[in-house]
């Protein structure tokens, strides 16, 4: 099974439970050299917040948008926009990326700054 296939696969399994639960979910989306973070809502319908690399406000204080530093400081973004838009706990929807890296930069980035998940 190709790479890409085996993470859609990931990403399919963890979001049927995630849709189960009806929570908001926190849904990341990495590349080589940009990371995405977006709350979305229950029903799936809107986006509550959302933060990346390349927003102006963001890349100002990087170095370089492909670390862990640079996740690290979407998380913390992301956080402060959910807690603004009234959410405070979501479901973390990983979209099939394994659990390490910049993806657990920006997992504990944002609870550190006061989401639950």
């Amino acid at each position: 099974m190709e790479k890409k296939q085996s993470r859609m696969k990931r990403a399919l399994k963890l979001r049927s439970k995630i849709k189960k639960l009806s929570v908001t979910r926190l849904s990341i989306h990495k590349t080589s050299q940009h990371i995405y973070a977006q709350v979305i809502s229950n029903d799936g319908n809107s986006t509550l917040a959302s933060a990346s690399t390349t927003q102006a406000a963001i890349k100002a204080n990087l170095k370089n948008t492909s670390n862990i530093e640079a996740a690290a400081e979407v998380g913390k973004w992301i956080a402060q926009k959910a807690i603004a838009a009234g959410v405070t706990e979501v479901a973390f929807d990983r979209s099939g990326f394994k659990y390490h890296g910049r993806v657990k930069a920006l997992a504990d980035a944002a609870r550190e700054a006061g989401l639950k998940f």
